[in-house]
Parts: structure tokens; sequence; C-alpha cells
């Protein structure tokens, strides 16, 4: 799926689909504030995709980045953010975001593939949706008639990525444990250029 389809306003039935909102619930772990499933970039020790995603608003300000990564709570990582959004952020963020995103995703997926991949797998066929107090754009928000309505990108995301975790062969399962960074300038992590995430698998002979 395109970027532009990813971003098409849906309209979903919470019965009918995997929700998760809060860390601790049946599907928290897909949450990118969720500490589940931790991850390591160019060895730096991570604690969720949430603070992977925010530090890359900022490849210029290693200070600001550092502040972003050491801490411990998803949560946490997103309002230390907030405070250097403004004057920080980097000018064609709006243009990648969801790229990165992606990336961010991959990588928590290759750093635990059997967890998280478990977890995708658990949610079969079914729409994965965030439900959120007020984010459309990433999220769903419920509405008076009790569905929940947004563009849900981070929740279309993740389908896809559960489709590529089902491929299940070794060639793609390497790629899975193997993450290149995405195609974008001036992509730093405190100063250093990101490398790819893990190491590929040897084929048997």
């Amino acid at each position: 799926m395109n970027d532009e389809n990813l971003q098409v306003v849906s309209i979903y039935r919470p019965e009918n689909g995997c929700v998760f909102r809060k860390v601790k619930e049946e599907f928290g772990g897909l949450s990118n504030m969720s500490n589940e499933f931790k991850i390591r970039v160019n060895g730096i020790l991570i604690h969720n995709t949430e603070a992977l995603y925010q530090s890359c608003r900022f490849p210029n300000d290693v200070e600001v980045q550092k502040q972003i990564v050491i801490q411990k709570s998803g949560m946490s990582a997103k309002m230390k953010s907030k405070h250097y959004r403004k004057e920080h952020t980097r000018e064609d963020w709006d243009d990648i975001r969801i790229e990165v995103m992606r990336w961010c995703l991959r990588v928590k997926l290759g750093q635990n593939l059997f967890g998280f991949g478990r977890l995708l797998e658990s949610t079969g066929d079914k729409p994965i949706i965030e439900h959120s107090h007020k984010d459309q754009f990433w999220g769903t928000t419920v509405h008076q008639d009790g569905t929940l309505q947004g563009q849900n990108v981070l929740g279309k995301l993740l389908i896809g990525l559960r489709e590529e975790y089902r491929q299940g062969i070794d060639d793609f399962k390497n790629k899975l444990v193997y993450v290149e960074p995405p195609e974008i300038d001036n992509f730093y992590l405190l100063g250093e250029l990101i490398l790819p995430v893990g190491r590929k698998l040897l084929k048997a002979a």
C-alpha cells in the first residue's frame, strides 16, 4: 500500500478488529509506547519505538536526541520531543515521517522476530487499529455511533508488516532481521549515520 492510500480515512467497528490503546491490554505490545520489545540502533539501547521515531525528527541536534532516547517510557520520549518540535524539527519531516515509522516498526520486528512476530500473527486477518484520544492520523478516535474513525496510518503499517512476516521463507526472514535504513538524507542518531540494523543470516549449504 502506497503512502497516499495509507492516509485514507477509515471507519471501523472495534469488535471486528484488533484494537490497541494501553500497553497493558491484549494487543498493547503493538503500541509504540510499549517497552516489551526493546531495540538497538548503532549499538544504542532504546526502550521503545516511540523514542526511536521521535529522535529521528532532530538529526542535527545530538543533545536533543540524547534526551529523547534515554527516556524509559514512550510517553516521556514524546513529551520531551514536544519541547523542541517548533524550532528543531527537520524541514522535510511531514514528507518522510511515514517512511521513518515504517522503518522503526521493521527494526522492532527484526530485533524481536519471534515475540513481536507472534503478536502480529495473533491478530489473524483482522484490521489492526490504534485507538487514540485525539490523533486521527496515526490512529483513530471514537465517534458517537461507537465506530473508530481516522486514517489509522500506524495500524495500516502494522498490517503491512504482518504480511511481510507471514511470507516466512528463509530469504525473506533474512530481510526481516537485517533492516537497511531508509533512503533519507541526513539520517543520523547521536551524531552518527544510522547503519543497517541486525545481521544477515547465513543460508544453509
